[in-house]
């Protein structure tokens, strides 16, 4: 092999290099460019429904009222659940609700942002004052699950504790056959 021949390999080496980083380049600006447009999109875009509540008047009337927070359960056989975070407690402090049942929690703060943590569980939702927070869930076991408030509140924060009390279907249709709202205060 001559000197000419290893001198025109490197320049073909240096040539297929030199592509394969402009390649490799190109694919790291497309991918930074998308990921920067889908980040831009979605903070700027509304989300597709957005419901609101006057926070200072939650506790006078409409869903959050008093006599309408704790679990209900449905006409077609789902149970919704309707709570207020609040400096430092959870109206209702305890929630009973049907294992192996479609459920949907609606939840909104009075005050400030709370946050909704249901331990053992992926269920992790913000309470926003002015904002109504919608989670579905579902059980599939039966027994008492912790409910801390995950969002620094102010003083008092580390004392903002709920449970989520999960029981037989069959119990929580009994118990809701007198109607009203259900929860395990005080159990």
């Amino acid at each position: 092999m001559s000197a000419e021949d290893t001198h025109g390999s490197a320049e073909v080496a240096a040539r297929v290099e030199r592509r394969w980083a402009t390649v490799a380049v190109i694919i790291i600006v497309m991918m930074a460019l998308l990921a920067a447009f889908a980040g831009i999109h979605r903070a700027t875009m509304p989300q597709p429904r957005v419901e609101t509540t006057d926070p200072s008047r939650i506790h006078l009337s409409g869903e959050f009222v008093e006599s309408n927070l704790g679990s209900v359960l449905e006409a077609n056989g789902n149970v919704t659940v309707r709570a207020i975070g609040q400096q430092y407690s959870f109206t209702p402090a305890c929630i009973v609700v049907p294992a192996d049942t479609p459920i949907t929690m609606r939840a909104t703060s009075a005050d400030v942002v709370h946050g909704i943590l249901i331990q053992g569980t992926n269920i992790n939702t913000m309470l926003v004052p002015g904002y109504i927070s919608e989670q579905l869930m579902r059980f599939s076991r039966t027994g008492d699950y912790l409910m801390p408030c995950q969002e620094f509140c102010s003083f008092g924060h580390e004392g903002m504790w709920g449970k989520v009390k999960v029981i037989d279907k069959t119990e929580f249709a009994d118990r809701a056959k007198g109607g009203g709202r259900l929860n395990c205060v005080g159990q």
